[in-house]
């Protein structure tokens, strides 16, 4: 069902792909995590080509605000993948930023980074 989260999601994999060259074939979506004792799951995840997690992305309806809730959210999950990417968006701004688990700090960048 075409869900207002769902026409997000479906849109942002089409960003993804066509404007910042992410291979289909390395992206995930709906994928399930245990967090603490809960079954969580993440709206879309991309992988490197060696398949290792790259970018966690959490989807929202468009009139749901971007807040630190929702970042807090893509968060937790990263907690337990630990990917470098973390993106938030609901398909009319995106906040992105980079995990440095050296010294457990994130950057959030003016765009999302391209695939190599």
């Amino acid at each position: 069902m075409l869900t207002p989260e769902e026409w997000v999601r479906q849109h942002f994999v089409h960003f993804l792909i066509n404007h910042y060259q992410y291979p289909k074939s390395l992206i995930k979506l709906e994928s399930s995590l245990k967090y603490n004792t809960l079954l969580k799951r993440t709206d879309i995840q991309v992988f490197d080509r060696d398949g290792k997690l790259k970018m966690i992305i959490e989807c929202k309806a468009p009139y749901i605000p971007l807040s630190q809730q929702v970042f807090s959210q893509v968060a937790e999950y990263n907690q337990v993948l630990k990917a470098e990417f973390l993106t938030i968006t609901n398909g009319m701004v995106y906040h992105c930023c980079k995990t440095d688990w050296e010294n457990m700090n994130l950057e959030f960048l003016k765009d999302l980074p391209l695939f190599v």
